[in-house]
C-alpha cells in the first residue's frame, strides 16, 4: 500500500488496517490520523513515537500490559491477535515441548511478578533461545530501565508490522 492510499484512506478504514500496530492498542493509530497527509512510513513512525513517548510512565506500561505472554496461555488456546501468532511461530514458540512450555510460563510468572507487564521482546528478530536468554538477563533491570527497554521492543515491533502493511503487494487492496 503506498502512502497516498493510506493518506486517502477514511478514519475508519485506517483503523481497520493500523489498529493492531501497537498490540491491542488501536488508541494509538486513532491519535495519529489526524496528522495526515503522512510524507511515507517514517512519517507514520516517528508519529507513533512521539505519542508513546508523551505518555505518562503508567500509559506506557498499559501499553506494554496489553502484550501476551511469549508461550503463554493465550497461545495455547489460540486467543493470540494474528500479527503476535505469526511473530510467536516465527520465533519458535508455536512448537515448543511441554518442558519448554513450563520454563516459560515459569519465567514470564516471574517477570511479571517483578515489572507488573508482561515481558515484551520483538520475537520476528529473535530466535526462542535468544527471547530465553534475553528474559534471564532483563530480570535484573529495575522497573524503569525495564520499562524503557521494553517500550523500545514494542516501536521494532511496531515499525515491522507497519513496514509489513505497507510493503507487502498482497495486502490490503483498495
Amino acid at each position: 500500500m503506498d502512502i497516498n492510499a493510506v493518506n486517502a484512506l477514511s478514519y475508519g478504514e485506517f483503523l481497520e488496517i493500523f489498529g493492531n500496530v501497537i498490540e491491542k492498542c488501536p488508541i494509538i493509530p486513532a491519535a495519529i490520523w489526524i496528522h495526515r497527509p503522512f510524507t511515507g512510513l517514517a512519517d507514520i513512525e516517528a508519529h507513533i513515537s512521539d505519542f508513546i513517548d508523551s505518555l505518562p510512565e503508567s500509559g506506557k506500561e498499559g501499553i506494554l500490559r496489553c502484550h501476551p505472554d511469549l508461550a503463554g496461555r493465550e497461545l495455547q488456546s489460540g486467543a493470540l491477535t494474528r500479527d503476535s501468532q505469526e511473530e510467536q511461530r516465527a520465533a519458535g514458540f508455536t512448537d515448543l515441548q511441554p518442558v519448554e512450555v513450563s520454563r516459560m510460563r515459569s519465567l514470564n510468572s516471574e517477570y511479571k511478578e517483578r515489572f507488573g507487564f508482561p515481558f515484551v521482546i520483538c520475537a520476528r528478530l529473535n530466535t526462542k533461545r535468544d527471547i530465553t536468554r534475553e528474559l534471564l538477563d532483563r530480570l535484573g533491570n529495575d522497573r524503569a530501565a525495564e520499562r524503557a527497554r521494553a517500550i523500545d521492543e514494542v516501536k521494532k515491533i511496531c515499525a515491522l508490522r507497519l513496514r509489513n502493511l505497507m510493503l507487502s503487494d498482497s495486502t490490503n487492496k483498495l
